[in-house]
C-alpha cells in the first residue's frame, strides 16, 4: 500500500450516500461553483491536480453516472478520490497519475453528499471539497436480462470478499500466534501465503479508512507523530535491516500482534453485510492492477521480505475474479475489449508463472533481473489499458 485511504467503495447495510445498482444512463454535471470552477457543459466533469489545488469543473451533478476527466497538472503523482459523507468511504477513486497524465473515473452515484479530493504524492488526507449529488430523477436499476447479469455478478462478487476475509482471519490468527510465541521461521513461512488474502481484496480492505492505515501501512508512508502498526512493522521486525533496528520486546510483540488480530476481526465483521455493485467492482479491478505497477512491480511493498511476487500474484488474482464476474455482461456490450483482456490477463500471468518456486511460492523479488522487472512492468502495462475501459463498459 502506497497511501492510507485509497480503496474500492462498499455499500454495507445502514449506510447512506453510496453507489446503487444501475442500467445505462449518463448524468451531466449540474451548473454550480465551489471546489473549483462552475461548468454547466453536459458530459465528463473536469477535474485538475496540482501540488496544492484540486480544481473540479462543477461541485454538483445529477444521479446516474457520473464521469470525471483527471488531469495532473502538478509535479507529483497523484490520485482523484470521490468519498462519502463521512470522509473516509472511498466511493471512486483513481491514481497512480502522473505529471502531465489523465486518468478517467466513472462511478454511479446515488443523491447525497460527497466529496471530491486529490491527494498530490499520494499521501496525507488529500485536497478536499464538498460535492452534491441531486436527484435526477433517473432509474439508476439495470432492466431485463441485464438486471439479472448485474445481480449474479454483485453476488458473486460478495461471496469472494466475504471467503477471502474468511481465510485471511483464519490465517492472521496463525500467524500472529506465531509470532508471539517466537517461533520466526514459521513465521516468516506464513507471512506471505497469508497476506494473499488481504491483497486479493485489497481496494475493498482500503476502503476503510480507519483499518487500513493500522494494517497495511508501510515505514514510507508514515506521517510525522503516526503510529506504526500492521502487518509492515511485524515483517521489519522479522527481516531486521542489519544495523540500526532495534527488535521488539516480547510486550511489543504481543502489543503488534494483538492489534493486528483486532482490526483483521473488526474487517470480518464489516464484510459480512456488503454488497457491491458493477462500478465498484469494475474500478477495484483497476485499483488493483494500480496497486501492482505502484508497489508491487518497484519491490518498495515488502522492503524487508521481498515477498512482492506473492503480492503481485494476489492483486492479479483479485482482478481477474473482478473481471471474471462482469464478462457475462461485457460480453454482450464490449466483446472485442473481453477478448482483449482474456489475452493480456493470460500473458501477465504466463510471465508470472516463471517467477514461481513450488508449488505456490515465488522467488524473492531481488532475484528478478533489471530485463525480469521491466517484461512484468510491461505486461502488467499493457493489461492495465484495456481494463481501465471495463467500468465503462459495463455501467
Amino acid at each position: 500500500m502506497t497511501s492510507p485511504t485509497r480503496g474500492l467503495a462498499l455499500t454495507a447495510a445502514g449506510t447512506a450516500a453510496l453507489i446503487a445498482l444501475a442500467g445505462c444512463t449518463d448524468n451531466p454535471p449540474s451548473s454550480s461553483s465551489g471546489g473549483g470552477a462552475s461548468s454547466g457543459a453536459a458530459g465528463p466533469m473536469t477535474v485538475t491536480s496540482t501540488d496544492a489545488e484540486c480544481t473540479v469543473s462543477t461541485n454538483t451533478a445529477g444521479s446516474g453516472n457520473l464521469v470525471f476527466d483527471v488531469t495532473n497538472g502538478g509535479s507529483k503523482v497523484t490520485e482523484f478520490y470521490l468519498l462519502a459523507q463521512d470522509g473516509l468511504r472511498i466511493v471512486g477513486e483513481v491514481e497512480n497519475i502522473g505529471p502531465g497524465l489523465s486518468r478517467e473515473l466513472v462511478v454511479r452515484a446515488v443523491p447525497g453528499t460527497y466529496y471530491t479530493a486529490c491527494k498530490p504524492g499520494m499521501v496525507g488526507s488529500g485536497i478536499r471539497h464538498p460535492f452534491t449529488v441531486t436527484d435526477s430523477g433517473a432509474d439508476l436499476a439495470a432492466t431485463g436480462a441485464d438486471a439479472e447479469l448485474v445481480k449474479q455478478a454483485n453476488a458473486q462478487y460478495a461471496s469472494y470478499v466475504k471467503d477471502q476475509t474468511e481465510q485471511l482471519k483464519a490465517e492472521t490468527a496463525r500467524f500472529v500466534a506465531l509470532y508471539k510465541a517466537g517461533q520466526d521461521d514459521r513465521a516468516r513461512a506464513l507471512y506471505a501465503p497469508a497476506r494473499v488474502h488481504w491483497e486479493r481484496i485489497e481496494p475493498v480492505a482500503e476502503s476503510f479508512g480507519d483499518l487500513d492505515p493500522r494494517m497495511d501501512l508501510r515505514e514510507a508512508d508514515l506521517e510525522p507523530g503516526q503510529k506504526w502498526t500492521g502487518w509492515h512493522a511485524i515483517e521489519k521486525d522479522l527481516w531486521p535491516p542489519k544495523t540500526g533496528y532495534t527488535a521488539f520486546t516480547p510486550a511489543q510483540r504481543a502489543a503488534m500482534a494483538d492489534q493486528l488480530t483486532k482490526d483483521t476481526d473488526e474487517l470480518y465483521r464489516r464484510t459480512r453485510s456488503m454488497t457491491f455493485t458493477v462500478d465498484q467492482i469494475g474500478n477495484g479491478a483497476k485499483g488493483l492492477l494500480d496497486e501492482v505497477a505502484k508497489g508491487k512491480v518497484t519491490g518498495e511493498e515488502e522492503i524487508w521480505s521481498h515477498t512482492d511476487l506473492y503480492d503481485f500474484q494476489a492483486n492479479v488474482d483479485g482482478a481477474r475474479v473482478a473481471w471474471e464476474g462482469l464478462r457475462p455482461i461485457l460480453s454482450k456490450r464490449d466483446a472485442a475489449l473481453d477478448a482483449q483482456l482474456q489475452l493480456r490477463f493470460s500473458a501477465l500471468q504466463k510471465l508470472l508463472d516463471t517467477h514461481k518456486e513450488g508449488k505456490d511460492g515465488f522467488v524473492g523479488y531481488t532475484e528478478l533481473s533489471k530485463a525480469e522487472v521491466k517484461a512484468l512492468s510491461d505486461a502488467v502495462n499493457a493489461l492495465s489499458e484495456p481494463l481501465s475501459k471495463l467500468t465503462a463498459a459495463v455501467v
